[in-house]
């Protein structure tokens, strides 16, 4: 049973494992992502967050999912080309997952239940639903889909510090 997001891993983008262990310590912001959503401008915010803030110990990882709207139809590869092209995205981004419902990622599953939604939903809504993870591992607070990376930065800022 997993105690924290430390204890999960995932594929990334590009193929690879990608164990969350080797971000132990670590400010985390997970968010699941969509290149052809209203909130896709949100990669430009998340990305100027990880370029001020990463050297203080944030990794934001974006995990693309298709499951709202069938905005983000394309493969991993044409995925992180738009993201890099477009939005200058450098931060890690995993393979597409699903985030909701029995197929959904274990980190997705645990993430939910460790910070349920509005009136106790645990079900992701939309594109650019973001948890902030302290460094221990732990959900410090979940974020909805239009909460802007530039609302969030005291927050995560006050993670850093903690």
């Amino acid at each position: 049973m997993a105690q924290s997001a430390f204890d999960f891993q995932a594929v990334s983008i590009d193929g690879k494992p990608a164990d969350l262990a080797s971000q132990r310590g670590k400010v985390l912001l997970i968010v699941n992502t969509a290149s052809a959503c209203g909130f896709t401008p949100q990669f430009k915010g998340l990305e100027t967050l990880w370029q001020d803030l990463r050297d203080q110990g944030l990794v934001i990882v974006g995990f693309p999912s298709n499951e709202f709207g069938g905005q983000d139809p394309g493969s991993n590869e044409e995925i992180s080309s738009f993201c890099e092209l477009n939005f200058g995205v450098s931060f890690p981004m995993m393979a597409k997952v699903k985030v909701n419902g029995a197929d959904a990622h274990p980190l997705w599953q645990w993430l939910k239940a460790q910070k349920p939604g509005f009136l106790g939903t645990e079900g992701i809504k939309w594109n650019f639903t973001k948890f902030l993870v302290g460094r221990d591992g732990q959900v410090i607070k979940r974020y909805a889909p239009n909460d802007a990376p530039e609302k969030i930065r005291a927050d995560i800022e006050a993670a850093l510090k903690a």
